[in-house]
């Protein structure tokens, strides 16, 4: 009995955050209430409060839900197995514009994160988080390329935490401004070839792949 019990907290709580997506996306974070959460998900305002804290550690659950897998694609790239730190690197951050084009729960959320956010009163604490995650991810990075700079794959002139930061930027903006307007350009596509661009210019000896054709913006 107590098992369908937790299993029945956790079928409530996933509930609470699919109707978190849906509302904050409409009404935006801070315009929204929590009793039209809990109205949204069929669920009592307490019931809420029995999952969460406050609004800020609704939306930090929220957006973790959809984080974790992108940190875990990110965090191969520091694997020390790794036989191509430069080339892991790459994927795990092309991994993450993929699974951004593929998944309409990772558009949803960062549409929330970049376009409906604001950091007022309570909502500080999304920022702090948000803030200690974007530098978990960057260290991530610099790691990865650290263990290609020793290998001999980087210039050993270059900054790796420098280069990790733009490196995120990167992704970041081409994410936000897809998510602007996706008929503009095609994110993977033209992902892959500034991430190749990029890589190829800290490289000591290594060219971008043939097959990265410069493309045109659709207008």
């Amino acid at each position: 009995m107590a098992r369908k019990t937790k299993e029945d907290a956790l079928v409530t709580r996933d509930r609470i955050l699919d109707a978190a997506e849906l509302v904050f996306e409409q009404r935006g974070v801070s315009r929204c209430s929590l009793q039209e959460i809990a109205q949204a998900a069929g669920v009592t305002r307490g019931a809420i409060y029995w999952h969460f804290e406050n609004k800020a550690d609704l939306v930090n659950a929220m957006l973790q839900r959809v984080a974790l897998p992108l940190e875990e694609a990110i965090s191969r790239s520091a694997d020390p197995n790794t036989a191509d730190p430069v080339l892991e690197v790459r994927n795990s951050l092309l991994n993450a514009l993929r699974k951004t084009v593929a998944c309409p729960q990772v558009q949803r959320v960062f549409v929330i994160k970049m376009q409906k956010l604001e950091y007022v009163d309570e909502l500080q604490a999304v920022r702090d988080k948000r803030i200690n995650t974007r530098v978990g991810l960057i260290d991530q990075v610099a790691i990865g390329l650290k263990r290609a700079t020793a290998q001999g794959q980087l210039d050993r002139r270059l900054p790796a935490r420098a280069s990790a930061i733009a490196l995120h930027a990167l992704v970041s903006g081409l994410i936000e401004n897809w998510l602007l307007d996706p008929s503009a350009f095609d994110l993977v596509q033209v992902g892959e070839q500034a991430l190749d661009t990029y890589l190829a210019g800290l490289s000591l000896h290594r060219p971008m792949p043939p097959d990265s054709k410069p493309t045109r913006a659709r207008t």
